[in-house]
């Protein structure tokens, strides 16, 4: 399974949607994604490295999606970070790494937010903001204790910007389960299985309502579960 973030370009650009695919460091695979949705879709599609963890970095990101695509609707912060470790270890992560994930999991999206605002409230028709929570926020498991405890954080966050943001910014967030992208695959798949195997059956369904309620137009303030009834 492709990664998640390519996903998304993939699905904004079939709908008519230009795109800016940003990313860290891997530029080889960013340029596959904007071409790909350039070729396929024939939308005008563009790449702008920055580190989403970088205040000053966030503020290039928009400035150069505004200044190459002519302006901007619609963010989609699907950027995250953990490390895979005993969840009840407290000592498994470092206290560097516990801010790392506050830094990622929380701050950015409150960074993207300050500088998206002023043109999302400049549009005739506002903006969106959707965020990539994950099921870890509602509940007391996941890849590491930083990483359940600051996507919850973020999860609030959201709460607040859509209660103080509008009328013309809509805030949501998207909470997916797991997902066996191939950065799983290859990182953690060992790790994976044996934690999944813990918290699943048969697998998991996701419903058409809950994939389709994001894009609604009336939606605000409310986090999709996409972890469906087990099967």
């Amino acid at each position: 399974m492709p990664g998640l973030g390519a996903v998304i370009c993939e699905k904004f650009a079939a709908q008519g949607a230009d795109v800016a695919v940003n990313y860290v460091n891997n530029k080889e695979r960013a340029n596959q994604v904007a071409e790909k949705c350039s070729r396929q879709f024939g939308v005008h599609a563009i790449t702008v490295q920055s580190d989403i963890g970088v205040t000053e970095d966030i503020a290039r990101l928009i400035a150069e999606t505004v200044k190459l695509l002519g302006g901007l609707d619609i963010i989609i912060n699907n950027a995250g970070w953990t490390r895979f470790s005993t969840f009840g270890d407290l000592h498994a992560l470092s206290h560097d790494e516990w801010n790392k994930c506050w830094t990622i999991n929380v701050m950015s999206q409150l960074s993207l937010m300050q500088y998206a605002a002023p043109i999302f409230n400049n549009n005739p028709d506002g903006g969106v903001f959707i965020i990539t929570s994950s099921i870890s926020a509602i509940t007391v498991y996941g890849s590491s204790m930083g990483y359940c405890v600051t996507k919850a954080a973020g999860l609030r966050l959201m709460k607040c910007l859509a209660s103080t943001q509008g009328p013309k910014i809509r805030v949501n967030a998207v909470l997916p389960g797991l997902l066996l992208t191939e950065w799983c695959l290859l990182s953690f798949w060992t790790t994976l299985i044996s934690s999944y195997a813990l918290y699943t059956q048969k697998g998991m369904q996701f419903p058409e309502a809950a994939r389709k309620v994001a894009t609604e137009r009336a939606v605000l303030k409310q986090e999709v579960r996409l972890s469906g009834p087990r099967i």
